[in-house]
């Protein structure tokens, strides 16, 4: 039995657990601190109350140290490792899986599977790029790494920063595999029958012509985000580009304020809120567009990528967005730009206008993602618990 920690079902998560049970025959029980995500919570950084429409719990077995209803936590931040190493000596698994160090939980759950002889896996989101540390911090972070991932049997890179990070750090190629980050793609209609059906359905409940060109935003209005960055970059577009472009955003947060204002003030930028959406109500907002933009300061993966591409949809993408080597191929699938410039923003949005409404692009961007799937990323999993169990 493989055992996974994690704070609370994640909707990228679940679903890779399923195909280790499908079809790998990897029996597995996650330990979860809480329920609030499917219970239902409020998320700060969104600035909506919500829990997610997708199954989170079947397919393999599920068990919380903590339920909302009876009093447990009610957001990641609160989640107590109360219980979690009592727990998981009862289980005695064969193979542990930790999901992150950043948090108390994954900390706890590491140490008591080290401290019980456990091989342990670790398949988190890493990279070196997406954060700036002065040196003290760096050479901190560095040592205390090192020594983590020393003590793990396997380490699952989940795209090429992620396998430079581990090689920096000391990590041998024998001890590397690949488990790609990835969506679950059931909840959305992204072929070209949903494209033509779902495309002008949409435009029209936003009140967006037809020939328009959309460019989509989906995610948390944050400033880690970019979205203010997107809006001034077309604040500074030639005018005849600017008029024809309406930028739809999906999602809400901190600065959906800032950026009706910024909108609106001369020269103005015709933008669309729609607010949060959940998994299966976003299938017609990426068929309505023509470009994806994400422009991160900072983002260790960036998974509304994978859903783009899915769709179809090519991408523009900062340097700082983790996934940018993997799936970006410039004049193919979208762009790729310095992070925080407004004018390398305008450059590579003006170049991606090549790729907008065709179906080959279409069709390549499918391909390009079609490496990073839920069952790629178990078929990893289940490779590393093999090697380290048989």
């Amino acid at each position: 039995m493989l055992v996974s920690i994690e704070t609370h079902p994640i909707q990228y998560h679940a679903p890779v657990y399923r195909a280790l049970e499908n079809e790998f025959d990897i029996p597995v029980t996650v330990i979860y601190g809480s329920d609030f995500s499917v219970a239902g919570y409020y998320d700060p950084e969104f600035g909506a109350s919500f829990a997610w429409d997708t199954d989170l719990l079947s397919g393999y077995r599920p068990l919380f140290l903590s339920r909302v209803s009876n009093g447990g936590a009610a957001s990641v931040e609160k989640v107590s490792s109360a219980g979690l190493s009592r727990v998981l000596r009862a289980l005695s698994p064969q193979a542990v899986l930790i999901g992150g160090y950043g948090h108390n939980y994954h900390r706890v759950g590491f140490y008591a599977a080290w401290r019980n002889g456990l091989p342990i896996l670790f398949r988190a989101e890493t990279s070196d790029i997406t954060r700036q540390r002065g040196l003290p911090r760096r050479l901190v972070r560095d040592a205390t790494l090192r020594w983590w991932y020393q003590k793990c049997a396997r380490l699952l890179f989940i795209g090429e920063r992620s396998r430079d990070h581990y090689r920096r750090l000391g990590v041998v190629d024998d001890r590397l595999v690949f488990s790609p980050y990835c969506i679950d793609s059931s909840p959305f209609e992204t072929t070209e029958e949903a494209r033509q059906r779902l495309r002008s359905e949409q435009r029209s409940l936003m009140g967006i012509a037809d020939d328009r060109t959309v460019i989509l935003f989906s995610g948390k209005l944050s400033r880690l985000k970019g979205p203010d960055l997107l809006v001034r970059a077309l604040k500074q577009m030639e005018k005849q580009l600017r008029e024809t472009v309406t930028v739809v955003f999906v999602g809400s947060g901190e600065l959906e304020t800032d950026l009706r204002s910024a909108a609106d003030c001369e020269p103005s930028v015709d933008v669309r809120f729609a607010g949060f959406q959940n998994q299966r109500q976003l299938s017609p907002f990426y068929h309505a567009a023509d470009l994806l933009v994400l422009p991160s300061h900072s983002e260790t993966w960036g998974l509304v990528i994978n859903e783009a591409l899915s769709h179809g949809l090519p991408c523009v993408t900062s340097s700082n967005v983790g996934c940018a080597n993997d799936l970006i191929r410039a004049g193919r699938t979208g762009e790729v730009f310095k992070a925080g410039s407004a004018q390398s923003l305008i450059s590579a949005i003006k170049r991606s206008y090549s790729l907008i409404r065709r179906l080959d692009v279409r069709e390549q961007c499918r391909e390009k993602v079609a490496g990073y799937t839920v069952s790629k990323a178990a078929q990893g999993i289940a490779e590393a618990y093999k090697a380290v169990t048989c």
